[in-house]
């Protein structure tokens, strides 16, 4: 078994869009030959090599597709502040299981409180499953879904939407919709009803959210399809944005520390 990479079977590899293969091949080769492997040894130690380097690609590229905001994951996110049964339920959710069955995840909370920090979280461990994901402001939502509308394509956005295994709306709050913007919400989230996963944050509970929806019987519909096959986190506390500020503005300056040196 020779470790040589000639020429012609680097071209090979790249035909064949091999490239663990064609990187790792003189080396497994090399190993192969010290140790006595048999040539079906040998092949399975790169096919193993190459199916890794693909799933972490893959993966990869789910992150990049799913614009999850970088900087919240489960490892940044300072579970010590969260309340109890969110801290507890959390660990729960990453393993992907609710996915399976179609059901959602709702965050309420006062700004500041971490709800976005947490499905984001969520969503980076769903991701790292290979569960595919999407990360996209409830307003802008909207805005797609209106667009899609008027130009006779809303059937063709929604089906693109529904490759993805959970849509996180993010500020779902804040979407103040006109009767057709509230309409298309609406659709979005009747398609998606038990069949694929919704994941919301809202600083609204749900008695106010006809300010979203403006019709009762639409409001109800809506919290109706969401609720039934959910979970839902509560966010309390002091908001995290404030309490920072707190810590930095009790950290003494350096004209602070050299004051009371010359003191």
């Amino acid at each position: 078994m020779s470790a040589s990479n000639g020429s012609g079977l680097d071209v090979l590899l790249r035909a064949l869009r091999l490239p663990s293969f064609l990187g790792q091949q003189a080396a497994i080769a090399q190993q192969a030959e010290r140790e006595g492997w048999a040539f079906t040894r040998f092949l399975q130690a790169l096919c193993e090599q190459e199916l890794s380097d693909r799933e972490v690609r893959r993966i990869e590229r789910l992150r990049r597709q799913s614009h999850l905001p970088l900087d919240k994951t489960a490892a940044t996110l300072d579970v010590s502040r969260l309340p109890t049964k969110v801290r507890r339920t959390l660990p729960t959710l990453y393993d992907g299981a609710f996915v399976d069955a179609g059901e959602n995840v709702l965050a309420f909370g006062l700004p500041g409180r971490g709800k976005t920090h947490c499905l984001c979280a969520v969503g980076h461990e769903l991701v790292s499953r290979g569960r595919t994901v999407l990360f996209v402001p409830a307003y802008k939502l909207v805005q797609d879904l209106l667009n899609a509308k008027r130009a006779l394509a809303l059937d063709r956005e929604i089906r693109r939407l529904d490759r993805f295994d959970a849509v996180l709306l993010d500020d779902i709050g804040y979407v103040q919709q006109d009767r057709e913007e509230m309409e298309v919400l609406f659709t979005f989230l009747a398609e998606r009803y038990e069949r694929r996963s919704v994941m919301i944050t809202s600083n609204l509970v749900f008695s106010q959210w006809d300010r979203i929806f403006k019709d009762s019987m639409t409001t109800a519909a809506a919290i109706d399809r969401l609720v039934h096959h959910a979970t839902i986190l509560e966010l309390t506390g002091e908001s995290f944005r404030t309490e920072e500020a707190k810590r930095r503005n009790r950290l003494p300056t350096p004209t602070d520390a050299s004051a009371k040196e010359d003191r």
